[in-house]
């Protein structure tokens, strides 16, 4: 870790844009430790294993077919920090698209945004899917394995179970996506709807409304479908790491709420509790319903009434 380096990527950061992605990279890494990603061939075969067996278990479990990433690795932070900034970069590219010049003052300021944010997630992050938005080519799966060996050690439980979790987790992610063909581009449309208004100076709340309930079914249904997968007892693992988030300190409490996360969290228990009635009452591979066109989608009324949503889609 270099926090001089860091500083100075951020106070050389050049172009015209409003973020110079190049420091924002250079300095995440710079400020961010990438840990070990020494793994004897038992642990690398571990990955492989939970990743296959969440996949056959998903499958029965929520009745839908989906095929896993081409693209399946075991990162340390730094190639996380990579991958995020060419993500972070697509993502944002209709905003600096409408930006034609930006003050090399404001530019700094973006960049370091920017660099504090991958910087900080990078330390976090434990698993994740990406399906490529705003951009061409496959769907990717990555997994943070010094994330994973540090949160395993912090929260005192079993290493192995707990990369099986999260592997399930993710891999009930790619089976919403590969049952929704649809659900990427609604996505991408949404987040260039909300970009597009900020650049102009303003606040689409209509976009942020949609991509909110849209992302709420997303987390929802991942959380269903893992729970009634997954193999072994995981309800410690979610108590532990519940306990984690709210017993972090106030720096990072901040970048938490900065970032969304306690919104994620939100979306995690609305979507999830939504989800759980319609299992209930009709069984879990009801609930893939919500896949079947993008009309199906719940609105943000009937989160909260899941009887309304199964008298709609029926």
């Amino acid at each position: 870790m270099n926090l001089y380096r860091a500083v100075r990527a951020v106070t050389d950061s050049g172009g015209d844009g409003p973020v110079d992605w190049t420091a924002v990279g250079t300095a995440a890494r710079a400020a961010t430790a990438p840990g070990d990603l020494t793994l004897s061939a038992a642990e690398r075969q571990g990955y492989a294993d939970d990743v296959g067996d969440a996949r056959d278990a998903i499958r029965a479990a929520a009745g839908v077919e989906f095929d896993l990433p081409a693209h399946v690795e075991v990162q340390n932070r730094h190639h996380w920090v990579d991958a995020n900034v060419a993500t972070f970069r697509r993502v944002l590219s209709p905003l600096s698209d409408r930006v034609e010049l930006t003050p090399a003052l404001a530019r700094s300021a973006n960049t370091a945004s920017m660099a504090v944010a991958l910087g900080f997630l990078a330390n976090n992050v434990l698993g994740q899917y990406d399906p490529l938005l705003l951009g061409d080519g496959d769907h990717q799966l990555y997994f943070v394995h010094p994330n994973i060996e540090s949160a395993a050690t912090t929260l005192d439980v079993d290493r192995d179970r707990f990369r099986r979790w999260i592997a399930f987790h993710e891999v009930a992610h790619a089976a919403e996506f590969g049952a929704a063909p649809w659900l990427p581009g609604r996505l991408e449309r949404g987040v260039e709807a909300a970009i597009s208004e900020l650049a102009d100076g303003g606040l689409d709340r209509e976009a942020m409304r949609e991509l909110d309930v849209t992302m709420t079914a997303v987390e929802g249904y991942a959380e269903l479908v893992m729970d009634r997968a997954f193999d072994r007892e995981y309800a410690d693992l979610r108590e532990k790491l519940d306990e984690r988030r709210s017993g972090s300190g106030p720096v990072s409490v901040l970048l938490r709420r900065l970032l969304g996360i306690g919104r994620k969290r939100r979306q995690y228990e609305r979507g999830k509790a939504f989800f759980e009635s319609v299992a209930e009452a009709r069984g879990v591979a009801a609930a893939a319903a919500v896949w079947d066109r993008p009309e199906n989608l719940p609105t943000d009324e009937e989160l909260d009434d899941p009887e309304a949503w199964l008298s709609r889609v029926d």
